[in-house]
Parts: structure tokens; sequence; C-alpha cells
């Protein structure tokens, strides 16, 4: 018995050394990216293999999964270790990201192997946006090709600043070193101004193993590092150095005795007694416990999940930032930004996106889309949109004030994406830049005479009755009868007509998608001017998306917005015509013509919906005063009601 007890406490105390000596090492996180069939799964279970991270039952599943799916012949496919979606198998290409821990004597490890087909390119920027490293690789029979160019420009998007150029399948051009010199050169040529701070080129086949961990007998001409000696080696800056940020993901009060601020150490390091500052409001307090699951501790290091309890009961809610007094973060509610495209309808400037960070989120509008990011060749063109997985650089404007840093100090807190309000699917990846100057040199300035003043002066109850439909549908007409009778009544009203408002204050714009999204956003930033002046404002604009109506509704407040759904038929609106825009939109004298070339989206939750097939202007008329009068919204005047007028 005590043999046996004996043997268990050295068995423990093995496993206590063996735990306390990987808790020491440094952890690199890598990714590997390229092109499609350049190799990065296979260069990632070759790694697996090499540093005896694969049981004996997972190499006898491999075996028979290579015999299934395998594209190496009789040998083993390493590919299988990482793609284990079964569509991955059966095409032989990375779909999702697949992330893989492994270690050496030296340093442990967490590799992303990123998928190469185009059309997955944002899954590429999930693996890269925790990466230090990137392995690019390169077939050596193709050489660099676009989506090399593209996963290497979105690595340098996304802060990574050390490159590993693994000229791969180098055993298939028979290890020829003017191949990889010739590679080497173009890749070097093309990233010479992405910001990298080491590029090293190493020729290798994943599937043989050559330079990946040993050293290869057929590439006596290269003299370099093995692929795991470099890993082992590079040195990449550590969070732990930066200025400490703490996101507030949870607000902890479970009784009155107790509140602290949950979250994650984003950078940097906090202590009990130390000070810190709140990111938005600037107060000061003090660090006075930090909770964690064990206990509490003394120290907070970049990574440790905790709760911090501070001295002074400050105002803190989710999504703002616990940060160091002498590294405070910017707070602006504009900046400049790269911008990775993820969604097959393009990015619109002027359209209204959610903006979230790590823990905080706003609606958010591209203001100005300063220049495309060329792939192949790094140069800035003029654009007026982007579309899926191109890559730009963007001013945006948030509805309220973010703390953030830049992404070049803080890739945690400088970091951000774009949410469609629609569908609510990720459409866009991007890095912030730096503040714009605008954003803390103009203020709100504090007026004394508020909107609910100038309606109770008017008698009136201010709204929007926003008008939408095809062209020919009506609107104006019904909008123009609207406008008489309301102002026969007594309202102040005013009517922004689509037609009258581009003779002057949107003259500048076109027809495009994006002049589009721009002409419905200053109509709508006016209509709220006349609302806050306590105006009833009638609008009558085609306004073909969704997203620029809604927008225009968030604008407004509660109630203020009322949707007017004009539905007439598009075969009515094309046989009435009244315009002549059909007939030469059909015969494709006229580009962009909503309902022919450009699309409409019909309202979902239209607030009235007018169908105008069979109706007069004056009976459609009477049943939408019938309905606003209904839900009090054109109640006569209250002089009138008391015989003062």
């Amino acid at each position: 018995m005590r043999h046996i007890l004996a043997e268990n406490l050295v068995a423990t105390e093995t496993v206590r050394e063996f735990i306390a000596e990987q808790e020491q090492k440094s952890l690199l996180r890598f990714l590997t990216c390229g092109s499609v069939d350049d190799g990065k799964s296979t260069l990632i279970g070759r790694l697996l293999s090499d540093t005896k991270q694969i049981f004996e039952d997972q190499l006898a599943t491999l075996e028979r999964d290579s015999r299934k799916y395998g594209t190496t012949g009789d040998d083993v496919d390493f590919a299988l270790l990482v793609d284990g979606l079964e569509a991955e198998r059966e095409q032989g290409i990375t779909i999702d990201v697949a992330y893989r821990f492994f270690a050496t004597p030296k340093r442990k490890f967490i590799v992303a192997d990123t998928p190469g087909h185009e059309q997955y390119t944002r899954n590429m920027a999930t693996g890269a946006s925790t990466a230090d490293l990137a392995i690019v690789l390169v077939d050596a029979r193709q050489g660099v090709l676009r989506q090399t160019r593209r996963h290497s420009i979105i690595a340098s998007l996304l802060g990574i600043r050390h490159v590993v150029l693994a000229v791969n399948k180098i055993d298939l051009v028979g290890f020829d070193r003017d191949v990889f010199a010739r590679i080497v050169a173009d890749y070097t040529e093309f990233a010479k101004d992405l910001g990298f701070s080491s590029i090293v080129p190493i020729p290798m086949s994943a599937r043989f193993g050559d330079n990946v961990s040993r050293r290869s007998m057929q590439t006596g001409w290269y003299a370099g590092p093995t692929l795991i000696d470099h890993l082992e080696t590079v040195s990449v800056d550590a969070a732990a150095e930066q200025p400490f940020r703490f996101p507030v993901q949870y607000v902890n009060r479970p009784n009155l005795d107790f509140r602290g601020f949950a979250g994650t150490v984003a950078s940097g390091s906090i202590g009990a007694g130390d000070e810190i500052v709140v990111a938005k409001s600037g107060k000061k307090s003090r660090v006075k416990r930090i909770v964690a699951q064990g206990g509490d501790l003394e120290r907070a290091i970049e990574g440790q999940a905790v709760t911090i309890v501070l001295e002074d009961e400050v105002e803190v809610s989710r999504g703002n930032l616990l940060v160091a007094p002498e590294a405070r973060p910017h707070v602006a509610d504009q900046f400049a930004a790269n911008l990775v495209w993820f969604d097959e309808q393009a990015l619109l400037p002027g359209r209204s996106y959610i903006f979230r960070t790590e823990t905080d989120q706003a609606n958010a509008t591209v203001t100005e889309l300063k220049y495309r990011v060329d792939v192949n060749s790094f140069a800035h063109q003029a654009a007026k949109s982007l579309d899926l997985n191109e890559v730009g650089v963007c001013n945006l404007s948030t509805q309220a004030p973010i703390a953030f840093d830049t992404y070049a100090e803080n890739r945690a807190t400088g970091a951000f994406i774009l949410i469609d309000r629609i569908t609510n699917a990720t459409v866009g990846a991007g890095m912030i830049l730096h503040p714009l100057r605008r954003a803390s040199n103009v203020h709100w300035q504090a007026l004394d005479v508020d909107k609910s003043a100038r309606a109770e002066m008017k008698h009136q109850k201010p709204a929007v009755l926003w008008f939408t439909g095809l062209s020919g549908s009506g609107k104006s007409t019904i909008a123009n009868l609207l406008e008489k009778r309301l102002h026969a009544s007594g309202r102040h009203t005013y009517i922004l007509d689509g037609d009258n408002v581009r003779h002057g204050l949107n003259r500048d714009l076109g027809f495009t998608d994006e002049d589009r999204v721009e002409n419905i956003r200053r109509v709508a930033e006016v209509a709220r001017l006349m609302v806050d002046a306590g105006l009833m404002v009638i609008v009558s604009f085609i306004s073909p998306f969704r997203a620029e109506r809604r927008m225009a509704r968030e604008m407004m407040g509660e109630g203020e917005f009322i949707e007017v759904f004009v539905d007439t038929p598009f075969e009515e609106c094309a046989a009435r015509d009244p315009k002549g825009l059909y007939a030469k939109a059909l015969s494709g004298e006229i580009k962009n013509f909503t309902g022919v070339d450009s699309p409409y989206e019909t309202p979902e939750n239209a607030d009235i919906r007018l169908e105008t097939t069979g109706k007069s202007p004056e009976e459609m008329l009477d049943d939408l005063e019938r309905w606003l009068h209904e839900r009090n919204i054109a109640q006569r005047p209250l002089a009138d009601e008391c015989g003062s007028i």
C-alpha cells in the first residue's frame, strides 16, 4: 500500500511539474493562409505529427480516412486532421477556421487553419484577428497569386507584423533554387509597403516534411531555419506590455453590498489599490478588489477573466472601459478605419449599420469611402462602394461616442465589426486608424427652446409622413392633396418631394445605389430638423431600400415616423408613365431605373398601405386622414378647439 501511495505521489508530482513547465512557456498564435490548394491544412497536419500530437487511434483513423478522402495516393493525407467537415473532405478544401494546439519543448502554439477560397475570406480574417504571425503558403508551381496578395494585405491590416513565406511543394519543381528565388523576389517586392517587421522565406514540402521540423537533404542551397526552429524563436510583442484596458462586459450586482464589473483584461495588468479611470466619463477611482473564480487576486493580467470592485460608486456600464490613468484611450464618434467587406450586397456610404466592438455597440454610418485598396498592386483606387472581399479605407460616424485605441496601438480595443440592421449578418470587419479631428472640435450646443415648445406654439403634434412607392404610383399626388387639406385646417406643414429636392439640396447626386442612399440620408436629416421645428413633414420619395427607410424612422422620436406605402403594381405605373421614364428605361435609354434595372424593396411593415388600383386619390386621402385622426396625429389645433381663432 505504501509503495502504491508513493508511486501515486511521484506521478502526481510529475504531472504538476509538467503543468508548471507548460505554463512557463510562451505562447505563439499563428495562422496559415494563402490561395487554394497551397497546402495549408497539410502543413498543420505535418506539424501536429512531427510534434507528437497525434495518438495511435487518431493515426489509425487518419490512415483509414486517407484511403477514403485522401488526395495523396497511398500516403497519409495530413490535411484531414484539420479538415473535419464532411463538405471539406468531399471537396478537398478548407471552409471553416480550424484551431489546433500543440507544443514543443520551447514553446506553446495555437494555429488557425484558414480557407483559401475567395468566398471564405471572412473566415480568414477571423483567424488573422488574433494571430501574431502568418504563414503565407505559396505553391511552388503557381507562384504568388491574387489570393496570396489578398490574404497578405488583410494580415497586414489586422496588425500581423511577422510573416513566414512558405514556398510549399518544392518537391514538385525538383527542389529548384531558382524557382524559390523568383517567388521570394516577387513576394518581397509586393509586400515591401505592407509594414511587416520580418519576412522569412522557407522552401518546404509539407507532405514529406522537408524543412518543416527537419532540414531537407534536397535543399542544400538553403541555409535558413526550419519552420519549427523559426516558430520557436521568433519574438512577438506581448499584450501584457501595453497599457491596461478592461472592457466591461457585465455589471455584477447580486446584492446591495456588492457591485463589481466583470470582463476580461484585454491588455496590460492591474493590481489591488491601483488607480483607474472610466474611459468615457473620465471619472477616477481605485481598485478595491479583484475577484476571480478561485478567490481574490492581488493582480490580474492580460487574458484573465475577473470582476473588478472599485472603491467609489462611479457610473460604469457595459461597453465602457476601465483604463490606466496615464494612458487613456480615445473617446470619439467619428474616426477613420480600414474595412474588409464580407457581404454580397455592397457597402453603401450613408447606409446605417450596427457598429460593434468587443463589448460596445452603436448605430453607425460610413460617411466617406476614401479609397479602395487594389489587392494586386496595393494601389489606392477611387470608389463609391466596396464589394464582397474588397478592402478600403473609410470614415465612420457613430450615434454615440465610442472608447477605443487605434488598432496599431491595441488590437483588442481597436477592432470592430459592422452588422446589417435588417438581416443581422456580419457584413464587415474594421480596424480603427485614428479619430477624426472634427470629432473632438464639434459639440452639441444646448438650446433653451426645444421641439416640444415649438410644437406647443403650433398647437400640433410634429410628425413625418413618409410616402414610398414606385415612380408613377401616385405618391406626389396624394402627398400634395394631404398637405392642402392639413394646411386648410390650420396645420403647419412642409412637403419634401423627390424631384424638387434634386433641383437644389441633392442636385449633385445621380441614381446609382450609392447616390440613392445618400439622397435619402440627406432628406431624412432635413426632415428631422423640420420635426424639431414642430412641423408636420410630408416626404414623397421612391426611397427604394428598406435600410434607409428604417434609418429615417430611427432618426425620429417615438411615434413621429409614419411610413405610407403607395402600393401600385409595376404594370400600372408603367402604363401611366406620366413622365415618359418607363418607356425610356425599358428601351435601355435610362439606366438604374427603380423597378426596371434597380430594385425596389417593398415595405414589410408599413404603417399605412394605400392600394391605388380602382380608387381615386381623394378616396385614399379620406382613408389616410381617418387613420391619422384615430391615432391623434392630425387633431385640430388647440386654439381652434378653444374658440380663440
